[in-house]
């Protein structure tokens, strides 16, 4: 699928656009990027201090907790939420996931707006292994979402960001005038029956402040809605929700099972999360390349990922 997207990226050194040339993509000055077997392209410029995201093993654990089906009424919301927004096809652009990971949410999106074009942002080559495979119609790319985004102005008609970092100067620019940004974020009860328990990361309580700081110069709130579900968790699914999450950084893990173990099995377990709808505010894109290219700390996150 990536050719199906090459049209809305930009090169990261000079802004141009890209083209194949045979195992690479290339723009008219010169840079090339090796496209990876599996499918997917890294457009991050060398020598950029980016993170390597989540490990193989996050990865893993995400792809076998979500293909388990315990996010799935979140999906569906969310994809009911694009299809209100972008479901119009006169409108042009393609449907970008910045901090996508496996491409799940992306690919739920998707098959609620047919004919559109995915575009998979992230910084886990292993995240995006998955990605590049996980529907027919998304193509992944490996970039940092607090640098200036390899993507063309305007190239995307929606914007998803759940629960990753958001980059407001950036995200307004790849943004059409026309287009939405949905951004999923957990409400402070999310997960609280494990988060108290396994100390797994909680909620801050600055979250809507620092989402309408982050946003509020590009975006104006257009709408919102909460979203809960009442889950039913075994030992296997809380041991995968815990290591797919910022937890599996610095866990104790033969602790965190001992605590596991004690848990009851199943557990009930409560998922809120809120999706807010932004349009993006009049006057047209900012520059290209405004954003700071300097690295700011990601917001605090939830084992929600």
């Amino acid at each position: 699928m990536l050719d199906e997207v090459i049209r809305y990226l930009a090169c990261p050194y000079c802004g141009a656009g890209l083209a194949r040339d045979r195992g690479s993509l290339r723009c008219g000055t010169g840079h090339a990027f090796d496209i990876a077997r599996q499918g997917y392209v890294s457009l991050l410029p060398a020598g950029a201090k980016g993170g390597g995201g989540d490990t193989a093993a996050m990865v893993r654990a995400r792809g076998d907790f979500l293909a388990a089906g315990h996010f799935a009424g979140l999906a569906a919301g969310l994809a009911q939420a694009a299809a209100d927004v972008a479901a119009t096809p006169a409108v042009p652009g393609c449907v970008l996931d910045v901090g996508a990971g496996t491409g799940y949410y992306l690919a739920a999106a998707l098959g609620r707006l047919p004919g559109r074009a995915g575009l998979a942002l992230d910084i886990s080559k292993p995240a995006l292994r998955r990605a590049a495979r996980v529907h027919p119609r998304i193509g992944a790319v490996g970039c940092d979402a607090w640098l200036q985004l390899p993507v063309a102005d305007s190239a995307a008609v929606l914007a998803l960001n759940v629960f990753a970092p958001r980059n407001g100067a950036e995200l307004r620019r790849v943004l059409s005038p026309a287009g939405r940004l949905l951004v999923v974020t957990p409400e402070r009860d999310h997960l609280l029956e494990l988060t108290r328990p396994l100390g797994l990361l909680t909620v801050d309580r600055r979250k809507d402040e620092r989402l309408s700081a982050t946003l509020s110069p590009y975006f104006e709130l257009a709408g919102r809605t909460e979203l809960r579900a009442a889950l039913s968790l075994g030992h296997r699914a809380i041991g995968a929700l815990a290591a797919m999450g910022p937890t599996a950084w610095h866990a104790d893990w033969a602790a965190l099972a001992a605590r596991i173990r004690r848990l009851p099995d199943p557990v009930a377990v409560t998922l809120a999360v809120t999706v807010s709808v932004f349009r993006p505010l009049a006057g047209g894109p900012p520059p290209a390349g405004s954003a700071t290219s300097s690295r700011s700390a990601p917001p605090a996150r939830t084992a929600a990922g």
